[in-house]
């Protein structure tokens, strides 16, 4: 019985070391559908963006990436995302004399940013740019939620992000 005990936290302490590992660097191991249909563990980092990761191994431009990222950053500062719990921001204390310091003009600002880049993409193009780019979600699964078929994703995406492109005035 004791030896199944220093087994048993053994094994623990490994898994407890591996979560740890996978908390600091984002790794962590999944097991998902081969090409073949069979299960194959893979390690995926999840910390790194679906754009980020086609950048890194050249599969879209650093101009597309710029543009993809001003699109993140304006979804952000607009306050789009969802919230989870309540807004626990204190009131304002002071009548602020700068209306650029003015945290929502500069929500608005963003607002409008991010709904011209999306107007410009055009309306069949800005769902792929919001589940990529915006709600984190891989180049597979917004292809099975479009019912696009496979490869599609990064054709269309690339198209979009150029719109983008040009709406924020990346130079190419």
């Amino acid at each position: 019985m004791l030896l199944t005990r220093d087994v048993t936290k053994r094994q623990n302490d490994r898994v407890s070391e591996r979560s740890a590992t996978s908390l600091r660097t984002g790794l962590t191991e999944r097991i998902l559908e081969g090409p073949d249909g069979s299960p194959k563990k893979v390690v995926v980092n999840t910390a790194e963006s679906p754009l980020t990761w086609l950048h890194a191994r050249g599969h879209i431009s650093n101009r597309l990436f710029l543009a993809s990222e001003y699109l993140r950053r304006d979804w952000e500062a607009a306050g789009l995302g969802a919230r989870v719990t309540m807004r626990w921001d204190a009131a304002p204390r002071t009548q602020r004399t700068h209306p650029a310091a003015d945290p929502t003009m500069r929500q608005l600002s963003a607002r409008e940013r991010f709904d011209g880049a999306l107007t410009l993409a055009g309306s069949g193009l800005a769902d792929i740019l919001w589940r990529v780019v915006c709600a984190g979600e891989g180049l597979t699964a917004a292809e099975k939620a479009l019912g696009w078929p496979t490869r599609a994703g990064k054709l269309v995406l690339t198209l979009a992000l150029e719109r983008v492109a040009d709406y924020y005035r990346v130079p190419g």
